[in-house]
């Protein structure tokens, strides 16, 4: 017999009076038997009031950024299933049954809600170019899995949960959820969800340059930890093609006369040459400490079963809230 798995629902928060009392109850309506979370970061406004009336469990994070929120979620919570929303009111609270249906019956890790909207102030055109453009980036380097990488509504294991090694701050947190999972190769989905603008009073909290090359800043971090040999070898390429172009001449001049009168530019090339070869190495030997890292974190994902307590697939057992 299908027993309902232990779910919290997981609500970051900082400014939402306007909306957190909406999306709680929402939550409530949708998933009846699970844990309603709000972890207040430092709000000025009537948020803790709000979520606390609407029955939410309120704690809070002093330390600022979403993404410090999120690694004090994750630390806190026990639970087997675990959905995190924004506070904003602007995704699909209905939708998460069938997500959370999807993970548990094909035994995923997680299940990222596509945001799809017609309306243009919901969604606007420069947030939804950045998305494309620093997805297609993560796509090309870790694998093209997921179309909206940046979205704010996804469903866990606790497999994942209790893996996941949380170091972004802010908003960029988004961008390491989605790089762990595909990292790793865990199974994943996507799956497309309504996304509605933001209520009358509520304002977005995400800048869109600032926030967007702190992201775009983030991925290249990524490229150069996880990816180190391509990261450096690219790096190599263009100083060696670099002291090749530079020496071509100067070759051609020493072949032709046995002089070289352009000595400040061998030179440079020549240092250029060095400096490909040292990148190159740089590579190799960081892609072997970087293959120790995955493995690393490869054995701690693993050390969490799919499924809690010996029970087997689609099986979970029920327990109270601690």
């Amino acid at each position: 017999m299908n027993i309902t798995p232990k779910t919290a629902v997981l609500i970051p928060c900082f400014n939402e009076e306007a909306t957190v009392a909406r999306v709680v109850n929402d939550f409530r309506l949708s998933l009846p038997e699970a844990q309603i979370f709000v972890y207040d970061n430092n709000s000025t406004d009537r948020t803790v009031e709000m979520a606390k009336n609407a029955g939410a469990v309120v704690r809070t994070e002093p330390l600022q950024g979403k993404g410090n929120v999120v690694r004090r979620m994750f630390a806190d919570i026990e639970a087997e299933v675990y959905v995190l929303v924004d506070g904003d009111a602007t995704y699909d609270a209905a939708a998460s049954p069938g997500m959370i249906k999807l993970l548990v019956d094909n035994q995923l890790d997680m299940v990222n809600g596509a945001r799809v909207t017609d309306i243009k102030e919901a969604y606007r055109l420069g947030h939804r170019f950045g998305n494309r453009l620093l997805s297609s980036i993560v796509a090309m380097t870790f694998g093209n899995r997921l179309k909206d990488m940046l979205s704010g509504y996804r469903i866990f294991s606790r497999r994942y949960v209790k893996s996941f090694p949380s170091l972004a701050v802010g908003f960029e947190i988004e961008t390491e959820l989605t790089v762990h999972a595909l990292h790793l190769r865990m199974p994943i989905a996507e799956v497309e969800t309504s996304y509605k603008d933001r209520p009358a009073g509520s304002l977005s909290k995400l800048s869109t340059y600032r926030d967007g090359f702190r992201i775009l800043w983030k991925i290249f971090v990524f490229i150069k930890e996880e990816k180190p040999m391509a990261f450096f070898s690219s790096i190599a390429l263009f100083f060696c093609l670099s002291s090749v172009a530079l020496m071509f001449p100067i070759m051609v001049e020493f072949i032709e006369t046995g002089l070289v009168p352009r000595l400040p530019t061998a030179v440079l090339s020549m240092s250029m040459m060095i400096i490909g070869f040292l990148g190159f190495a740089c590579g190799l030997i960081l892609d072997t400490v970087s293959r120790g890292r995955s493995e690393m974190k490869r054995m701690r994902y693993l050390s969490t079963p799919a499924t809690l307590n010996g029970h087997p697939h689609g099986q979970y057992h029920y327990a109270f809230w601690e």
